[in-house]
């Protein structure tokens, strides 16, 4: 991650950032943006009631949901045989801004998956980058002059509700989303953006960014969209299950300006018992395997069948912690997730 004030560290072993520990650094970051976060819950309880009714009576046009999967650079490339054991045809790749000076290892591990393989690019955030944006202009222009060949659509920004990620605000993403955004008008028109890659179910991030008089258009929502706190995607939160969220997530999408009416789920999984460190969450929240191959087989059939989803990246193939394949000690093995999910591939 960005090395401002070594306050940003990476977990290689769950592959997210670690939680700030400079809880002075995190507080003064966070009272520049306490108007902002007033006007944003303000904006949500507006927009709810709204949005709650609009769902029942919009026109959201159905789509049929193509799965895909998520592969990392850093998991290597026995990755390659796996997808096409896999069968899926559609992947997303992690390009974390801080290690553009290594983009041409990405781009040849992308092309190592072949021509026929629909490739997203998820362009990872770092503070550096969100604080300078004259040097993400550099480096966006650089991740699409590099990829536009093998990827057409782009995911800018990851978990931008998360400070841990970088960013502090919707309005600092929005400045972030609006330089990527005119770097591809000016010189990639052909290329697909998608924000604003809000994690969880916090809609009142998604609201400010979709509703706001910023010039920025989304050409897809994006949505990191976990329930891996409440288990089974049936299990509500605060009123809501899987079906529900997404239903009221199309209809905030139907009502805003902003964004074309398609979704994606860029992210999604279950943490797995027994695997810490590599678990992202604490004990309490993991599941056996067996539970996260049915969880995970709910939650596709449950996405898929609201017709509202575009795609849905399962996060990802091989990560000990949360993915279908565990790694440890250089031993491949896959776990019946694993197989579930080949199965669901060849049902699609």
């Amino acid at each position: 991650m960005s090395k401002i004030n070594n306050i940003y560290k990476w977990d290689h072993h769950s592959d997210q950032p670690y939680i700030i520990t400079d809880k002075t650094f995190k507080k003064q970051q966070k009272q520049k943006y306490l108007l902002e976060y007033f006007m944003m819950f303000w904006l949500f309880i507006v927009v709810f009631p709204i949005a709650f009714v609009w769902q029942f009576v919009m026109r959201f046009p159905t789509t049929k949901m193509q799965v895909g999967i998520g592969v990392n650079l850093d998991k290597g490339e026995e990755q390659y045989a796996l997808v096409e054991e896999l069968g899926v045809q559609h992947l997303i790749i992690r390009m974390p801004l801080w290690e553009v000076e290594k983009i041409d290892e990405f781009v040849r591990f992308a092309k190592g998956f072949g021509e026929n393989k629909i490739i997203m690019i998820n362009v990872l955030q770092d503070r550096e980058h969100i604080e300078d944006l004259v040097l993400f202009q550099q480096n966006i222009q650089l991740i699409f002059d590099k990829f536009q060949d093998i990827a057409k659509v782009y995911q800018i920004g990851n978990a931008t509700n998360r400070s841990k990620w970088g960013v502090f605000s919707v309005s600092e993403y929005l400045a972030f989303y609006q330089t990527a955004q005119n770097i591809r008008d000016k010189h990639f028109p052909q290329l697909k953006l998608l924000g604003s890659s809000v994690i969880d179910f916090e809609y009142y991030y998604t609201a400010y960014a979709l509703f706001n008089f910023k010039k920025i258009k989304f050409d897809t929502l994006s949505s990191l969209l976990y329930v891996d706190r409440r288990g089974t995607p049936r299990e509500r939160q605060y009123g809501f299950n899987l079906k529900n969220k997404i239903n009221l997530l199309a209809a905030m999408v139907n009502l805003s300006p902003k964004v074309n009416n398609k979704i994606v789920i860029t992210e999604t999984n279950y943490p797995l018992k027994a695997t810490a460190p590599y678990a992202p969450t604490s004990e309490k929240e993991c599941v056996s395997e067996l539970e996260y191959e049915q969880y995970m087989q709910d939650y596709i059939d449950i996405a898929k069948k609201t017709k509202k989803i575009s795609h849905l990246y399962w996060h990802q193939l091989i990560a000990p912690g949360y993915g279908l394949v565990d790694n440890r000690d250089g031993i491949i093995r896959k776990t019946p997730a694993f197989y579930k999910f080949k199965q669901l591939i060849k049902q699609i």
